[in-house]
Formats: structure tokens, C-alpha cells, sequence
């Protein structure tokens, strides 16, 4: 029967390995996202000059002009938006079937390598030493089995 301090213990390694593990589906499936998001824009390339309205956080929103005369301004703003600034003009891809799919010109899912990457590997510099240490305080509270003599 365990204690409740292996139990703790138990959960508490089963949690920080979900929690890790967790992690690192979520961030290959971003990679896996920007991948598609890029095919889907080089499948039908539509190319535009776009003016940048806002920088924040979480989104850069641009619009620009479609041959068709229409003006678009993806709601959730362009991918790859490092280093833009408002009013700037800067050139983008789009998916003609869907404009509401833009990249900045020249940048591709490549670019989530490094902040993923880097992401994971923190995660598991983090979880690593976390659940070798959780293992060995159990294996330490385990008492040795009684020796048994054989005559």
C-alpha cells in the first residue's frame, strides 16, 4: 500500500510529464499550421503592396488591394509580421482564393523553427530535471525489502 506521499509524488511526475508533453504536440502542431498556411498561400500566390495599420501582441492588421479592385484586411492580421511598424508598405503574399490568408513576402514557416524549438526545448530543460528529481525522492521514501536468509 503507498503512502500519501507517493501518491503526491506520483501524481505530481504523471502531471509534469502531461504538462510537458502537452506542450510539445501544441507547438509541432503550430509548426505543422504555419506549413499548411504556406502551401495554401504557394497553391494560388497572389502578390500585393500592403499598408500596416496596427502592431500589437498578438496581430499585425494590414489591407491592401486585390487586382480585382477589392480591399482586404485579414481579421486576424498577417503571418510573419516581425519588425513592421505602422504606416509602413510592405510587400505580401496571399492566398488569391482566400485573402484573408497573407504573409509578408519572402517569409515562410521557417521562421516558427527557432521560437518553437526554442519553446520545447526550455519545456523539457524545465520537465527533465523536474521528473529525474521526483523519481529519485520516490525511490529514496521506499524502504529496502527485508533480507531474507536462505539456510
Amino acid at each position: 500500500m503507498s503512502t500519501k506521499g507517493e501518491r503526491v509524488r506520483r501524481v505530481g511526475w504523471w502531471a509534469t510529464l502531461g504538462v510537458a508533453s502537452l506542450l510539445t504536440v501544441m507547438c509541432v502542431c503550430l509548426l505543422f499550421a504555419a506549413i499548411r498556411n504556406d502551401g495554401a498561400i504557394e497553391a494560388q500566390l497572389g502578390t500585393a503592396n500592403a499598408t500596416v495599420d496596427s502592431v500589437a501582441f498578438d496581430r499585425t492588421i494590414i489591407h491592401f488591394e486585390t487586382p480585382d479592385g477589392i480591399v482586404h484586411s485579414p481579421a486576424n492580421g498577417v503571418l510573419y509580421p516581425d519588425g513592421l511598424a505602422a504606416g509602413q508598405l510592405v510587400r505580401i503574399e496571399y492566398d488569391a482564393s482566400d485573402p484573408e490568408l497573407a504573409r509578408v513576402a519572402g517569409r515562410s514557416a521557417t521562421l516558427t523553427l527557432l521560437p518553437l524549438g526554442s519553446f520545447v526545448l526550455f519545456t523539457w530543460l524545465v520537465a527533465g530535471p523536474l521528473l529525474w528529481w521526483i523519481r529519485r525522492v520516490d525511490k529514496r521514501a521506499v524502504p529496502p525489502a527485508p533480507a531474507t536468509s536462505s539456510a
